[in-house]
């Protein structure tokens, strides 16, 4: 049944318009977007650019059902409700299935059930407790950074410790961000949306928006090219089985990627932060007038060479927050990239949810220093599958996962975290290899 069908909904009310999925799947174009929420059909075309995740994320899943990102990226679906009405077009046709593309029903059901079963065990409740201490952890580290150098001086050792500690707390500062960025602290959105602000301006001078943009749309399409920005490589890498070999029969060559897995040292963990992020987020809030950003950016940097400017003059505060940023860069490229990089990567595929997160994601096990060092997103899974559920209750979701992929056969990896770091390596050489063959004999 196409626009055309209609089904009377009863005394006083209007007949409500009938659609089917070949209907549906036709508005997938930036010009003309239609989604599916609960069976029910809107079209997003004039709304998006005003979406508050950003036009992308919502417009990744045009012409697609909708239902299961639309649950984990809101807390509060309810309230998100009330922006959806005046977007309602009509219903899916009674004889339509609920799920797009022949997707397994009951394997989609059983998942929401699973996420049913989270929200009674209050798993998307917050420890204010745990987080209080995070952050009071953090913040002990900056006050260390500067009291090892108020009090032994600037020799080479204290600067060393305090260049240590402080790469440490932008570290961990970076997961914070991340847990309220993802809305998964307080109850009310717009206090993480506060606490994101002054975790990742104040404390790390970089923008809030700009991760929201960029990040929600690696949730939604995790390891899809074209809408995953983390596989966006400008040509610097090729990632997967797919993208290699058509580059090598294209005979792309920007770089030798059948060497890239050596120079990934050089240019991948010791220049995104210090170089490439940097830059961007500084040029994204500019071009975009996001001054609320820019000043949470720059009480940063006032509070950063405020601190140091006394001990180290001018060019030696730069210096030392070029090295933070160094080791920073290395830290989150590692763990960041070991949960993803190894996995598929490849072009859109339109599996269900859990599936799509699957296929892109692994953990790594869990102990007191994975979990402290990543953030605990060595549950990369379950924060894919559950992202606003506080991170402290991932292991308590983790078991009922794995139960449920074991029943329908989708794989579960877990893995040793050094392990971790070496199948990154190693995924980029045999995409290398797999290039290097294309571009030879193809």
């Amino acid at each position: 049944m196409g626009m055309g069908g209609e089904m009377g909904g009863g005394a006083g009310c209007c007949p409500v318009t009938l659609y089917s999925w070949d209907e549906v799947r036709k508005h997938d174009q930036v010009s003309d977007r239609w989604l599916v929420i609960e069976r029910r059909v809107y079209d997003i075309t004039k709304w998006a650019s005003r979406h508050p995740g950003g036009s992308r994320v919502i417009g990744h899943y045009a012409g697609e059902d909708a239902t299961d990102p639309f649950r984990a990226f809101h807390p509060d679906t309810n309230f998100v409700r009330k922006f959806l009405k005046p977007l309602l077009i009509g219903e899916l046709a009674p004889e339509e299935p609920s799920e797009d593309r022949g997707k397994n029903s009951e394997q989609v059901e059983d998942f929401r059930a699973l996420r049913k079963t989270a929200e009674e065990m209050d798993l998307f409740n917050a420890d204010p407790v745990f987080f209080s201490l995070y952050l009071g952890h953090i913040l002990l580290m900056e006050f260390l950074a500067w009291f090892t150098i108020w009090y032994f001086g600037t020799g080479w050792i204290p600067t060393f410790a305090t260049l240590l500690i402080l790469a440490t707390s932008q570290a961990q500062a970076g997961w914070l961000q991340h847990d309220f960025g993802h809305l998964s602290v307080f109850k009310k959105s717009k206090w993480n949306h506060l606490a994101h602000k002054f975790v990742i301006g104040h404390l790390k001078g970089a923008s809030a928006n700009w991760w929201n943009h960029r990040h929600f749309q690696h949730h939604a399409k995790p390891n899809i090219f074209k809408k995953d920005p983390d596989v966006n490589m400008v040509h610097i890498f090729v990632l997967g089985e797919t993208q290699p070999v058509e580059y090598g029969i294209k005979k792309r060559k920007m770089l030798p990627y059948n060497r890239q897995h050596e120079y990934f040292f050089l240019i991948g963990p010791p220049l995104l932060i210090p170089v490439y992020f940097t830059v961007q987020i500084m040029k994204t809030m500019i071009t975009r007038k996001d001054w609320v950003d820019l000043v949470w950016s720059f009480s940063y940097y006032i509070r950063y060479f405020g601190t140091y400017i006394p001990f180290f003059g001018v060019l030696g505060s730069i210096a030392l927050l070029t090295l933070v940023r160094f080791v920073e860069s290395h830290w989150f490229v590692w763990v960041t990239q070991m949960n993803h990089i190894p996995m598929e990567i490849d072009n859109e595929k339109y599996r269900d949810w859990l599936s799509g997160q699957l296929a892109a994601t692994c953990n790594i096990e869990p102990s007191f220093f994975n979990d402290w060092f990543s953030g605990h997103l060595n549950f990369q899974i379950e924060h894919h599958l559950f992202p606003t559920m506080p991170r402290h209750n991932y292991y308590k979701i983790a078991p009922l996962v794995r139960s449920l992929c074991s029943k329908y056969d989708v794989h579960y990896e877990e893995k040793p975290l050094f392990r971790a770091f070496q199948d990154v390596v190693r995924s980029l050489r045999k995409s290398g290899e797999l290039w290097l063959d294309a571009y030879l004999h193809k």
